[in-house]
């Protein structure tokens, strides 16, 4: 059984008398290891909302940050949330950070991995009577992840995708790649299709051996079955739809997609803000590395307002 803990001198999930201004660092079990995370309460007594805040892919951290690209986006929104007086828990995920250990292998490791991680954080924040409403949120890849781990999830209350994709992985992929010389094309994308097939590619061009490497190949079929467009037609409780204009990563039509497939989804376009979730004026992806690595750059306020006022504004 999972288990969330404190490393402090009181188990918190015995009761919601005992608030933090800080980060409290936490262990979270897990088959194979331990995941650790960061909670961050605001100032109360009375039950409140908490967010499960869940990091985009490769190795972003709990933070929003990769090597040599420290910019605090989650960090920043659990703080600006704890401000509003909303409570959140982000972690780093089976191979992040400090739960790196957790994964011995990337071999096995397929999005449903992640999936039942967060399916089972949810679970453990359930059984806290400090928290009156369990909400997700998910950035980039972690829309997926925490959209998947919300369906058919009595105790998720609502679900906010931001900057998440709206098609397939390997659309999106091949979108990437469009520019590339045809000559290119012509060996990735028969090699996407086959993993999409559930094929596997036993012999991967040594060009290309990072992209398709044997042991991340099952992962990237697992990845590519999820259409998010049809997978958010599950869900059945209030959803937003977050999505910057200046965003280089993901492209306004994935949110408009999300938003299209879901007749309760609240769609909301945030003018000049980027996949970090910082105020940009830049399209080109030179200028916007600075932003990246900036972590001392404040969030797009648009952002916050919008957070806060869907979550205040959802039934208790």
């Amino acid at each position: 059984m999972y288990q969330l803990r404190f490393l402090l001198f009181l188990p918190f999930f015995l009761s919601f008398q005992c608030f933090y201004s800080q980060d409290s660092i936490i262990k979270i079990n897990v088959s194979g290891g331990q995941l650790e995370g960061s909670l961050l309460l605001p100032n109360t007594k009375t039950p409140i909302p908490i967010v499960l805040i869940i990091a985009g892919s490769g190795a972003t951290d709990r933070n929003g940050n990769q090597y040599e690209m420290e910019n605090n986006s989650l960090k920043l929104m659990a703080q600006n949330l704890q401000k509003n007086g909303i409570a959140s828990l982000r972690f780093d995920k089976r191979g992040v950070g400090e739960s790196k250990e957790a994964l011995s292998s990337e071999r096995g490791l397929t999005i449903e991995t992640y999936v039942k991680d967060i399916t089972d954080c949810i679970k453990l924040l359930s059984k806290n009577k400090a928290y009156n409403q369990i909400i997700i949120a998910g950035h980039s890849e972690g829309a997926l992840l925490g959209l998947l781990a919300s369906e058919k999830n009595k105790n998720v209350s609502a679900y906010i995708s931001i900057a998440g994709a709206g098609r397939p992985a390997d659309v999106i992929i091949k979108e990437q790649f469009n520019k590339v010389p045809d000559n290119v094309k012509n060996i990735i994308f028969p090699l996407l299709d086959k993993l999409k097939k559930g094929d596997s590619i036993p012999a991967v061009p040594p060009m290309l051996y990072m992209l398709f490497r044997p042991s991340i190949q099952a992962y990237m079929t697992s990845w590519f079955k999820y259409d998010p467009a049809i997978e958010i037609k599950k869900l059945n409780i209030p959803q937003l739809i977050v999505q910057g204009t200046k965003d280089i990563q993901v492209k306004q039509v994935d949110a408009e997609m999300l938003a299209a497939a879901s007749p309760v989804a609240k769609l909301c376009l945030i003018l000049n803000m980027n996949h970090v979730l910082k105020y940009c004026e830049f399209d080109e992806k030179e200028k916007q590395m600075e932003i990246y690595s900036n972590p001392n750059l404040e969030l797009h306020p648009d952002l916050i307002k919008e957070l806060v006022s869907f979550i205040q504004n959802l039934k208790k």
